[in-house]
């Protein structure tokens, strides 16, 4: 038994992207950044489809090289092989989209880290847990790659692991064309086709192209060239012919391509085919290492280079296991995949990054009453933030090394604590709404368009409170409704997670349905919130039939938690013990309860700063207690929020 299903080896960049589509790159205003490189696509593509995927790379001793390190591991990728060359720069590429047929990109390779991979990087311990090593066509290039894959193959097939090579034929990486062409796919070359074949007899499976056919085999017709590479090879062979599917050959080429094994296809629109190969290979593996027939392996494969051909990037465009079946369940519903709205849904929330299973968030976003505190008190509200700086080290205190902590905090009265609490590892929750506005309306930072989401840190959570209730007038709700519809394709379209908080019993009287009916509209509206902020509802059928209306429509929902309103410890304790019963309520986001009085003290200046970090510290970690005992006093959840 291996623990690793596949180990890629090879490529690894920063894939940055023109969001603008239609234009040159040349005139391209911004970019979206991805990971990339085809072997580190598809050991992320493999591992949301639920194979066990490392990769073996360079990446360099700076920000890019971190951020491939750490979204990999959000990707679940093992990053063991991924080495930092202090001498050498992560490798970048710039990507366009200019229409179906022109997708223009330049390397920015020159002496990359990935390119000093060596033969020391290869550790046997290491690849003897594989069973299966995948190379691509780029490593084969330079003799100190080379031989640093070459190593990787000898210990895999040492081993009795598969091997399997994506040719990824790029003239422009072996040196046969000029910066400028790096869209370019085909050069022929009789140097890169014998290097090539003096490696193709070492691999179990090869998969390429037509024209990467072509370049292994040293022939312009295609049947002649996969004939070429089956007289040096017993590999199975994949040959991917665009949109007329792939087709596979385990023994002697027929007189027609026609003549291989296929499997379903699935013809939608082309929207960007780079890093579509890199998604079919995903596919592929997953089939291949999971003892599906041919025909299967194929299906899993087109389907997730259709995902790729219709959505923006490489990486990011990928489906999950449970999208993939999703997808084969529903079939296609639009041609352009990117605009079915339930499969992105799907996509998206089975694809988020990070677990929350727990939930201790310490909220002090709150503008308007840490204002009327510090009016009280006769101090500037530029003391706000210094007062939520105390709140910050509070959290960070009682959270220490450990997961499942989190905070609310705004970046109108409290900026500089927000800037300081993004990469700590908490959750951070970041409000939007302007304090008791109804109808709702926003923070004057997003702008008319909501544009200001643009400038946001994308592990800041976009909360927005809604003072909302079933029997508002058709007026209020409209306009509430329009705001939060708004908001909730914002976030989307800047890759940030929504918190919806709804208080009903402060606008309208409530019962054991209010609450799930105000769910049940939104979901009707079309907006999925990616969490949910409840009041502390006192009956258990309240709380299971909010639950049952999430459930109802949105299974991967991160889940909810808890408002306190201010209330005294005692009345959150039962509030939290009837909550905890339900396993999609995480936890809390309560504030005035912990900060309240210390906040009032310090404003008024009866305590210090070390003084007011305590009371919060003390304050707190009682509600966390208080949430965890509940949360065991219920055997770990249950009723119908299982």
């Amino acid at each position: 038994m291996t623990s690793l299903d596949l180990i890629t080896i090879g490529r690894s960049s920063v894939d940055l992207y023109g969001v603008q589509v239609g234009g040159r790159l040349e005139d391209m205003a911004s970019f979206n950044k991805y990971i990339g490189g085809s072997p580190t696509n598809i050991a992320a593509g493999a591992a949301r489809l639920g194979l066990k995927s490392a990769l073996i790379t360079r990446v360099g001793a700076e920000h890019m090289g971190r951020f491939i390190r750490e979204q990999l591991v959000r990707e679940k990728v093992d990053v063991r092989g991924v080495k930092t060359d202090p001498e050498r720069l992560t490798a970048l590429v710039l990507l366009g989209i200019r229409d179906q047929h022109q997708f223009p990109l330049i390397f920015y390779r020159e002496d990359c880290a990935d390119m000093a991979l060596c033969e020391d990087d290869i550790d046997p311990g290491f690849i003897a847990e594989a069973g299966c090593v995948c190379a691509t066509g780029t490593h084969l290039s330079h003799p100190n790659t080379e031989a640093a894959v070459l190593k990787a193959l000898r210990l895999a097939r040492e081993n009795g692991a598969r091997t399997a090579l994506d040719i990824d034929y790029r003239p422009n990486l072996w040196g046969l064309a000029g910066h400028e062409a790096g869209e370019s796919r085909f050069i022929e070359s009789g140097k890169v086709t014998a290097k090539l074949q003096s490696s193709l007899h070492l691999f179990d499976l090869l998969v390429g192209t037509e024209e990467e056919f072509h370049i292994a085999g040293g022939s312009t017709d295609t049947l002649e060239a996969l004939r070429a590479v089956r007289a040096v090879s017993k590999a199975t062979l994949v040959c991917k012919r665009g949109p007329m599917g792939a087709v596979v050959f385990e023994g002697d080429i027929p007189d027609s391509l026609d003549k291989g094994q296929t499997g379903q296809g699935f013809p939608i629109e082309v929207f960007n085919v780079l890093g579509a190969g890199d998604g079919f290979m995903a596919g592929l593996l997953k089939g291949w290492l999971t003892g599906e027939d041919w025909p299967t392996a194929l299906k899993y494969a087109n389907a997730c280079g259709a995902f790729a051909v219709s959505r923006h990037g490489c990486t990011p465009a990928y489906p999950s296991w449970e999208e993939l079946q999703y997808f084969f369940r529903t079939g296609i519903r639009d041609r352009a995949l990117r605009k079915d709205g339930a499969l992105e849904q799907v996509h998206w929330s089975t694809n988020r990054t990070g677990e929350w299973p727990e939930m201790r968030v310490f909220a002090f976003d709150h503008r308007m009453q840490l204002e009327a505190i510090a009016d009280e008190a006769g101090q500037s509200s530029e003391r706000i933030d210094a007062f939520k700086s105390l709140c910050l080290d509070a959290a960070l205190e009682v959270a220490g090394d450990r997961h499942g902590y989190g905070i609310l905090c705004d970046g109108r009265l409290g900026r500089e604590t927000l800037y300081k609490a993004t990469g700590t590892g908490l959750w951070i929750g970041r409000p939007v709404e302007w304090p008791g506005s109804r109808p709702l309306t926003l923070e004057p930072e997003l702008g008319p368009d909501f544009g200001g989401l643009t400038e946001w840190p994308v592990e800041n959570v976009a909360k927005v409170l809604c003072f909302y209730h079933p029997d508002d007038p058709a007026e209020m709700r409209e306009k509430q409704e329009e705001v939060i519809q708004r908001l909730f394709a914002a976030t989307r379209r800047n890759r940030l997670e929504m918190l919806l908080e709804v208080i009903p019993s402060k606008v309208g009287p409530t019962d054991d349905r209010t609450v799930a009916d105000i769910i049940e509209r939104f979901y009707e509206i079309g907006v999925y919130p990616d969490w949910w902020k409840l009041e502390p509802m006192k009956s258990e059928a309240a709380w299971a039939n909010a639950c049952a209306a999430i459930e109802k429509h949105d299974p991967y929902v991160r889940g909810i938690v808890v408002l306190g309103l201010d209330a005294p410890m005692a009345e959150l304790e039962d509030s939290f013990a009837t909550a905890a019963r339900f396993d999609l309520v995480k936890g809390f986001a309560v504030g005035r309860t912990i900060f309240g009085d210390a906040a009032r003290r310090w404003f008024a200046g009866a305590i210090g700063d070390d003084e007011a970090v305590a009371d919060m510290v003390r304050k707190y970690r009682e509600l966390c207690t208080a949430w965890d005992t509940a949360r065991a006093r219920a055997g770990g959840g249950g009723g119908n929020g299982r």
